[in-house]
């Protein structure tokens, strides 16, 4: 059975069972299995299969002490009808490349396809021990996990869940998704900071021992993650990346093989990294290449061997990537460095006490032959909405438009097929779309969306639609230190 622990030690030793529930090792590291890549996927075999197929043998490699029937489960609530393509993640031709959706879940965003299954794997992890023993979710968002995280535990028994997200750094749209969240076991939050303020006041409090322990004596319950430092958020991502495989696949683009890029927008790392999960399971990947906004600390950190936080944070109009700590970072650079706890440990005391770290020159070399980045600053962002709509009559969200703009600028090998993974929904962001077109922005964001859809034949998914009317639950604000208050408060009331 594979067993999983921390990036930074080797003294952990939990079935993938034990490491969803703990979500985050104690010594603030990222639950990792050594076994990553011991079994490898047929890819010869993925033509034909369905998107539900696929994940029960994708999760099956990865997560070994889940039983077939209890993952066939799993598979078969999280992808059903909640999906308006029953593709799950369909592939779409744009120009001579391909695009990935990863939006047709039941909030719009790349988030659902993994937070539609975590919860079903957490009613899967009860413990031996004390088996009315509840699970709080915590979780910092950048604007979409938020919400996606929210839609899969609301009302899941044995649960509660508390998000916090950075007040007016959220687009309108995200942060209505949140506040009018239905749930009796749900808590949503503002933070007076960005996004990685309070990521890392959430790692901190998964390390306060104190806190956790009155929240266990008090409320009975235990913390764990849905953000994608869970090792149970992370792997579902996996699958996507076979799916698109099996979609060349059986519109022989390629043959068995044949290898394939993957250009991702990403700000947290764990999209991506979940493509080089699946080239460590047999997926021929040539290479991933990481697009950035313009907080593009992955860029600096791919180009030069630095990794270094202490610079300026831009609000952007793609905000779900305004972040300059990515965690997801951490388990590449444990796999890249041939499974080296120290320099991990070393490296990460770095970024936590001087804010940057460097990384040997080799270990840089070795990233960048699969490794490649580039990023799009506000005005190309607009001027990517734009050219995809004008050459390919296909509207792209501002996230998705930052790898657009980075797969323009790279050199394409015609041999090669490259897929854009496509993160969200545009009328997610209908304001900031509608203005890169050239539509009418004015009026509130559910007039842009009624312009939006009437000028590119689109429809806007009825979830999003319906919040204009939705009652606002929540109203919360608090200072980052008033965090761990917050959270014990939202776990008495389990």
């Amino acid at each position: 059975m594979i067993t999983f622990h921390s990036t930074r030690s080797t003294t952990d030793s939990l079935t993938s069972k034990q490491a969803i529930r703990k979500g985050i090792a104690d010594d603030g590291g990222l639950f990792v299995t050594d076994a990553l890549g011991d079994t490898q996927i047929d890819v010869a075999s993925l033509a034909g299969k369905s998107y539900q197929q696929i994940a029960q043998e994708v999760l099956g490699a990865l997560l070994t002490d889940f039983t077939d029937d209890e993952l066939a489960q799993c598979v078969r609530d999280a992808y059903g009808e909640q999906w308006s393509d029953p593709a799950i993640t369909p592939l779409k031709p744009l120009g001579d490349d391909y695009i990935l959706e990863l939006f047709n879940g039941p909030t719009s965003a790349f988030k659902d396809v993994a937070l539609q299954i975590l919860p079903r794997f957490m009613a899967h992890t009860a413990p031996t021990g004390d088996p009315n023993e509840k699970i709080m979710i915590l979780t910092a968002t950048s604007g979409d996990t938020g919400k996606a995280a929210l839609a899969g535990f609301a009302d899941v028994p044995g649960t509660g869940i508390t998000v916090f997200y950075p007040e007016g750094k959220v687009s309108q749209v995200q942060q209505l998704q949140m506040t009018t969240q239905a749930g009796s076991n749900v808590n949503v939050c503002a933070v007076r900071g960005n996004f990685d303020d309070a990521q890392s006041a959430v790692k901190r409090i998964f390390g306060d021992h104190e806190l956790a322990k009155r929240i266990d004596d008090q409320a009975n319950a235990v913390l764990s993650s849905a953000n994608s430092i869970n090792v149970g958020r992370l792997v579902p991502q996996v699958v996507y990346y076979f799916s698109a495989y099996a979609q060349l696949l059986e519109r022989q683009v390629i043959n068995a093989g044949d290898e394939v890029e993957f250009c991702v927008p990403t700000g947290n790392f764990g999209d991506i990294l979940a493509g080089y999960y699946a080239k460590m399971l047999g997926l021929p990947v040539k290479h991933l290449v990481v697009a950035s906004d313009k907080n593009n600390v992955l860029f600096d950190f791919l180009t030069s061997g630095t990794y270094n936080r202490k610079r300026p944070f831009f609000q952007t109009i793609s905000p779900s990537m305004d972040i300059l700590i990515s965690s997801n970072l951490e388990r590449m650079l444990y796999y890249m460095s041939d499974k080296d706890t120290r320099l991990i440990q070393m490296l990460m005391n770095d970024l936590n006490q001087w804010g940057a770290y460097e990384v040997p020159a080799e270990l840089l070399t070795k990233i960048r032959q699969l490794f490649g980045c580039g990023w799009a600053d506000e005005d190309q962002v607009r001027a990517m909405i734009a050219d995809c709509w004008q050459k390919n009559h296909y509207v792209i969200d501002p996230h998705t438009a930052c790898g657009y703009y980075v797969m323009q600028q790279m050199p394409r090998d015609p041999l090669t097929p490259r897929v854009l993974l496509s993160t969200a929904s545009p009328y997610k962001f209908p304001r900031v779309v509608n203005e890169a077109l050239g539509w009418d922005a004015s009026g509130s964001d559910f007039d842009c969306m009624d312009v939006l859809a009437e000028h590119s034949g689109t429809t806007a998914p009825k979830a999003l639609r319906g919040l204009e009317h939705a009652d606002v639950r929540f109203t919360d604000v608090v200072d980052i230190d008033g965090m761990p208050a917050y959270v014990e408060q939202a776990a008495d009331r389990l």
